[in-house]
């Protein structure tokens, strides 16, 4: 899924942090990084934005109800 103008970072990571299972973020080189790692959220987070603001993100999320809460965090936004 693509995901697009995070401007709240924490409530980002919140949303991913209460994912039941693995939350993933694909690099521009296919890479992917496991969101649910401290580590890898600040590690991604800085290589992608410079700013305050996140245009453009692609997750996979691997549980449906993970799925559904990330687009809820999407539309609550």
């Amino acid at each position: 899924m693509k995901v697009q103008n995070i401007t709240d970072i924490e409530k980002f990571f919140k949303a991913v942090d209460e994912c039941k299972g693995k939350v993933e973020l694909v690099t521009g080189e296919g890479d992917r990084l496991n969101l649910k790692s401290k580590l890898s959220q600040y590690v991604s987070m800085a290589n992608i934005f410079s700013n305050s603001e996140i245009p453009e993100l692609e997750l996979i999320a691997h549980e449906k109800e993970d799925i559904d809460r990330l687009v809820s965090f999407m539309h609550n936004e």
